[in-house]
């Protein structure tokens, strides 16, 4: 086989997924098998705050006044993200683009570097079977352990496996209601970007309530062929 066939590239991933669906699990998995870097609008933000870059110190200002902080940015958060060494792998973004608008203006900056988005991996639930996962969950207040009530006890009810804590505590909002309007809510603000990357190719779609498995198996064979193309 020849070198050309066997070097990798930089690739360059949107996940799009409910809350439940794995995303930050498979993420990480992404990270630790090829190098990528996860990148959610959330931690973007925080760390260009952190680090007191221009673009940074503008978040900050809206942040603290109330306002939520617009599309210009967090594109130009992201460009001074996309200049950092560490990010040469490729990057993971979860949580961006969230319009039509979000993802032509994305295109725009990726062009400005000469890179791409290569894959947009739509993470597929079954609604109802959705509610039952992110309802049922809960976390060791003392060391965050997760479980769930019907998919993951500890093996010594109320004590756990982990850490021996004895405290467990529930999100407020893991609750059927609200997790179905969250449900409802993300089908409809990602309908518009399903059809804008379906139209440019650029989307799969895999079975996100399959077993945790197959569902790394499925990512990592995406970006496999991605890497070596």
């Amino acid at each position: 086989m020849s070198d050309c066939a066997t070097k990798t590239r930089p690739v360059n991933l949107i996940l799009l997924g409910p809350p439940g669906a794995g995303k930050g699990t498979q993420a990480r998995m992404l990270q630790d098998a090829f190098g990528l870097v996860q990148l959610s609008t959330g931690d973007l933000l925080r760390g260009a705050v952190a680090a007191g870059t221009e673009a940074g110190l503008a978040a900050k200002a809206v942040m603290e006044s109330g306002a939520l902080v617009s599309d210009e940015i967090v594109l130009a958060v992201l460009r001074e993200r996309l200049a950092d060494s560490d990010v040469a792998a490729g990057i993971i973004l979860d949580g961006f683009p969230r319009t039509a608008g979000q993802a032509a203006a994305l295109d725009e900056l990726m062009a400005e570097r000469a890179q791409q988005i290569d894959a947009v991996i739509s993470m597929a639930v079954d609604d109802e079977a959705m509610v039952g996962r992110v309802s049922g969950r809960y976390t060791c207040a003392s060391c965050g352990e997760g479980y769930h009530d019907l998919f993951k006890q500890p093996a010594t009810a109320g004590v756990c496996d982990k850490c021996g804590g004895t405290q467990m505590k529930r999100r407020a909002d893991d609750n059927a209601d609200t997790v179905r309007t969250r449900l409802a809510a993300y089908h409809a603000d990602t309908a518009p970007l399903i059809d804008y990357y379906a139209a440019r190719g650029t989307l799969t779609e895999i079975d996100a309530m399959a077993e945790i498995g197959q569902v790394r198996a499925d990512l990592a064979a995406i970006v496999k062929k991605l890497t070596t193309a």
